[in-house]
């Protein structure tokens, strides 16, 4: 309390003496102020129009490269890139929620055991949200069939909650590999089509070529976009999982050896 003090104390008189700097040296020169704002609120707002122009440049050329991909494949490159975006993101929402304080339930769990008995701890458990939670709840729940019904129970809860964190990341990594895949036919057919056209004028022409070989690269490169972004997202829901996962192990293994000492009581 005394820094925070300290630091607002000391945070108010550099204000005060910034002020009053500031004051006397308007004081002192008004138009030249006057005029250096001016020039910085123009400059301002020259660069402003810049970033615009090249925001908006930059966002029609990647408008433009989409449609001369052409709709066929490109459609379907930006489908995996929305279905898999929207599982990553409800993935990362739903991992979010299910980290636990594990110290901290363990340590309620443990006094409500040795105070009050299992039922208490039953209910600090129905309280707390997360898997470890969950896995906690079951292995109480069993407790009075004996200690081995009880590590059963946790471990067989433990499986059926770790295939809730992994529901649907096998998706991810499908239009992780279906993206450019797509891409590279894309890019096959697009030769394809260029090769057709030399064939049918009889000449090589650069021309002829240059259309469908830039298509064909656009949908490579979209794919590989697409493929990358997705990478990111399923690498960080991995580590998630292992992060979770491996909390659980151990709380388990706590849970387990606070009912041992319980049981002996």
């Amino acid at each position: 309390m005394k820094r925070l003090f300290s630091i607002l104390a000391i945070t108010g008189l550099m204000t005060f003496g910034s002020v009053q700097a500031q004051d006397s040296t308007e004081a002192e020169a008004p138009a030249t102020e006057q005029v250096q704002e001016e020039v910085v609120a123009s400059d301002d707002a020259v660069a402003t129009d810049d970033a615009t122009e090249v925001e908006a440049t930059f966002t029609q050329k990647m408008k433009q490269r989409f449609i001369e991909g052409g709709p066929a494949f490109m459609g379907i490159v930006l489908i995996c890139l929305i279905l898999g975006l929207a599982i990553a993101i409800e993935r990362i929402i739903y991992l979010n929620l299910s980290t636990t304080n594990t110290k901290k339930l363990i340590g309620e769990v443990e006094e409500a055991l040795n105070n009050e008995g299992v039922d208490a701890a039953k209910e600090v458990c129905r309280n707390t949200a997360g898997p470890v939670a969950s896995i906690f709840y079951q292995g109480l729940d069993r407790y009075s069939h004996g200690m081995e019904s009880a590590e059963k129970s946790v471990v067989a809860y433990g499986g059926v909650q770790m295939g809730q964190l992994e529901k649907n990341v096998s998706w991810i990594s499908l239009f992780i590999a279906l993206a450019p895949m797509l891409g590279f036919m894309g890019t096959v057919i697009g030769m394809i089509e260029a090769f057709d056209q030399i064939q049918s004028a009889g000449s090589m022409e650069p021309s002829l070529v240059a259309g469908g070989i830039k298509v064909a690269l656009l949908t490579t490169v979209f794919g590989l976009i697409v493929a990358i972004i997705l990478q990111i997202f399923y690498n960080y829901i991995i580590a998630k999982i292992d992060s979770i996962v491996n909390d659980m192990e151990d709380a388990s293994i706590s849970l387990i050896d606070i009912l041992s000492d319980y049981s002996k009581k």
